[in-house]
């Protein structure tokens, strides 16, 4: 089984890189109220090597540091670190091996988002904001127990149907968000508990109007290629 002493300099110094960025933006997991105790997990691949970096087990937030962060390789086997990696991890290893534009990728169990998830249902797209960051609803994804590569096959499975969408809620489990980098995915998690909140707070008031297929098609392309710094 490989180490990290097998690999290059340029590969270590990006591990290091990342490992200050994936330890860094759990915090935000916090701060955005994206999770309780040691639930949810942030990972980030890396460009140099197919590896990634990812959460240990079970450890709480506020002891997390970037030498406790883990590195895999992309079948899920550890190559540095003192910790045991993610319960999640196979699955993050999945989505990276058949996602191969994805470097980041988060989960959480955030209420709203997950209140969703416990219904089955998808969060309809009655915001315009849903438009910019999802391209439509966000959808939810098949049931699949925890442990194994179950859980990304099923995100990957649900993304193919819904391919503009950085996020699936995973029935009975919760939310699992992509990103081009792992603070990517971290924002799609924190917008996806935004829409599930105000979505939840829609329903109460009324029925949802739904948006059309055509205007969040330019909504999307504009937030997509226009919005922000370029």
């Amino acid at each position: 089984m490989a180490t990290l002493a097998d690999y290059g300099p340029e590969v270590r110094a990006e591990v290091k890189q990342v490992r200050e960025v994936v330890a860094t933006l759990h915090e935000q997991l916090i701060k955005w109220n994206l999770v309780v105790w040691t639930a949810g997990n942030v990972s980030q691949r890396l460009h140099t090597a197919d590896l990634m970096v990812i959460k240990p087990s079970g450890l709480r937030y506020e002891y997390l540091t970037p030498s406790s962060m883990v590195v895999c390789d992309l079948d899920g086997n550890v190559v540095d670190g003192s910790e045991a990696p993610s319960s999640d991890t196979a699955s993050h290893a999945y989505i990276y091996r058949h996602m191969p534009d994805v470097y980041g990728v988060v989960h959480t169990h955030s209420t709203y988002a997950t209140a969703w998830a416990a219904t089955g249902q998808n969060i309809p797209c009655g915001l315009t904001m849903m438009g910019d960051e999802f391209g439509g609803p966000v959808p939810v994804g098949p049931f699949r127990l925890i442990g194994s590569e179950a859980i990304g096959e099923g995100v990957v499975e649900t993304l193919k149907k819904y391919p503009k969408s950085p996020s699936v809620l995973m029935q009975n489990h919760g939310p699992f968000t992509i990103g081009k980098d792992a603070e990517g995915a971290v924002k799609a998690a924190a917008m996806t508990e935004e829409v599930a909140h105000t979505m939840w707070a829609a329903r109460q008031l009324g029925e949802i109007i739904p948006i059309p297929q055509e205007d969040i098609d330019k909504l999307n392309d504009r937030y997509q290629n226009v919005y922000g710094q370029h």
